[in-house]
């Protein structure tokens, strides 16, 4: 009987892991839940045209860096990686979805942190656009 409630013991922490991961209780994952829904609601705003044109953008602009870096225009296409890179950042649709993402904050940011954004505050100046052709 000592050694099954010794057991037990050892055990629980065990399942409360399994039950709220990351260590989290049940109310910070009901305010997780939530800030993912106001998060979700505040992404579906964002002007679908102005994504798709951005998208458009996107396509075209990868392959004119192409095409410059395999003609070895690197200073030409750098100056243009540049400019884009700073109109992107700029568009009203990418600054809403920044928005909307600093919306989850605390453990929502944590699980986020590795994810792969462009952080408009880093200096970019010293990555050159060919490199990654």
């Amino acid at each position: 009987m000592k050694k099954l409630a010794i057991t037990l013991l050892c055990m629980a922490p065990i399942t409360s892991y399994a039950q709220y991961p990351m260590g989290m209780s049940e109310a910070d994952m009901q305010n997780m839940m939530q800030q993912m829904q106001e998060a979700q609601a505040c992404m579906e705003r964002i002007d679908q045209a102005e994504l798709k044109a951005l998208e458009k953008k996107a396509n075209q602009f990868e392959a004119e860096m192409k095409s410059l870096c395999d003609s070895g225009k690197r200073d030409k296409a750098q100056e243009k990686a540049m400019v884009y890179m700073k109109e992107i950042v700029n568009s009203s649709a990418v600054k809403e979805a920044k928005r909307c993402g600093e919306m989850m904050k605390g453990t929502m940011q944590d699980m986020m942190q590795n994810m792969p954004l462009v952080d408009q505050d880093k200096d970019y100046t010293r990555l050159h656009v060919c490199d990654s052709y």
